[in-house]
C-alpha cells in the first residue's frame, strides 16, 4: 500500500475542497482514518464540511479559506499549515476551472486565470511539498486531469491544454519518483455532475450527453484513491471514458480535430 498510514501530525491537503470532486475525495479519505485540511476560497462551506467530517469520522479536519491563484495566498496557505504543526503526506490538485467558446472571443483575465490555477497553483503545491514527502520516504499526490487532457479540443482549447500539461506533468514525476516512497497519480474523469458546470459555462451539456457517459463525484473520487493507493500512475474512471481517451490518444489530429469540434459544438 503507497498511501501513508494515517497519523496525528499528518494530513491531506485538498484544494477545490468545497464542492464536487474535492469535497468527495475529503470523504473518502476521512472516512479511511486520515486528518484532512481543506483549501478553497468559500471558507464557509469548508468549516460546515470540516465539522461533519471531524464529528463524523473522528479525524482532525482543517478549513482554510485560500484563494490558490495569488502567489502570495499560496505562500500563506504554507505557513498556516505549518503553524497548524501539520506535515502534508498526500496532497490532492483538485482546484481548477474551465470555460467554452473560442479563443478569439474569450475573456483573456479569465483565460490567464484558468491557467493560475489549473497548471501554475498545481505545480507550486508539488514542487513545495514533494522534497519533504521524499525526504520522509513515503507520500503521495492526486492530480486531478481530465479525459480532456488526451486531445486538443476546439471550442475549449485552454482547459484542456491546461490538463494535458498536468497529465504530462504528472506522469513525467511518477517516473522520477520510483523507489522514493512517494507516488503521483493523474485521475482523468469526464463528465461528472458537479458545479463545474455551471461555472464552465456548459451546463447545458449535461441535458445533451447520455447519462452513461456520466460519472458521479463518488465514483471519481472512490477511484482516484484505489489508484493512489495502487502507486498507479494514471487512471481514467468509466469504461466509456477510457474508450474515448485511447481514442483521442490514437486518432490522427488531421481526423479527430475536425470531429471534436463538432461533437463538442453540439454538446453546447
Amino acid at each position: 500500500m503507497t498511501l501513508p498510514s494515517p497519523s496525528d501530525s499528518a494530513t491531506a491537503l485538498i484544494t477545490g475542497a468545497s464542492s464536487g470532486i474535492g469535497e468527495a475525495i475529503a470523504r473518502e479519505l476521512a472516512a479511511r482514518g486520515h486528518g484532512v485540511t481543506l483549501v478553497a476560497r468559500r471558507e464557509e462551506r469548508l468549516r460546515a464540511l470540516a465539522e461533519e467530517l471531524s464529528s463524523r469520522a473522528g479525524v482532525r479536519a482543517e478549513a482554510l479559506g485560500f484563494d490558490l491563484q495569488d502567489r502570495s495566498a499560496r505562500d500563506l496557505l504554507a505557513t498556516r499549515i505549518e503553524e497548524l504543526g501539520l506535515e502534508v503526506e498526500i496532497l490532492v490538485n483538485n482546484a481548477g476551472f474551465g470555460d467554452s467558446g473560442n479563443l478569439a472571443d474569450a475573456d483573456r483575465d479569465r483565460l490567464i486565470s484558468m491557467v493560475e490555477l489549473n497548471c501554475v497553483a498545481l505545480l507550486d503545491l508539488q514542487a513545495r511539498y514533494l522534497p519533504s514527502m521524499v525526504q520522509r520516504g513515503r507520500g503521495t499526490v492526486i492530480n486531478i486531469a481530465s479525459t480532456a487532457s488526451f486531445q486538443p479540443i476546439p471550442g475549449n482549447a485552454t482547459y484542456a491544454a491546461a490538463k494535458a500539461f498536468v497529465l504530462s506533468l504528472s506522469e513525467a514525476v511518477h517516473q522520477e519518483l520510483k523507489g522514493s516512497g512517494v507516488t503521483v497519480t493523474a485521475v482523468c474523469p469526464g463528465p461528472v455532475k458537479t458545479e463545474f458546470s455551471e461555472k464552465a459555462g456548459i451546463e447545458q451539456a449535461e441535458e445533451q450527453l447520455p447519462g452513461l457517459f456520466w460519472t458521479s463525484a463518488e465514483a471519481v473520487a472512490k477511484a482516484a484513491i484505489d489508484a493512489a493507493e495502487k502507486g498507479r500512475r494514471a487512471i481514467v474512471p468509466g469504461l466509456l471514458n477510457r474508450a474515448g481517451a485511447l481514442t483521442g490518444q490514437h486518432t490522427p489530429r488531421g481526423l479527430a480535430l475536425p470531429i471534436v469540434k463538432r461533437v463538442w459544438r453540439q454538446a453546447l
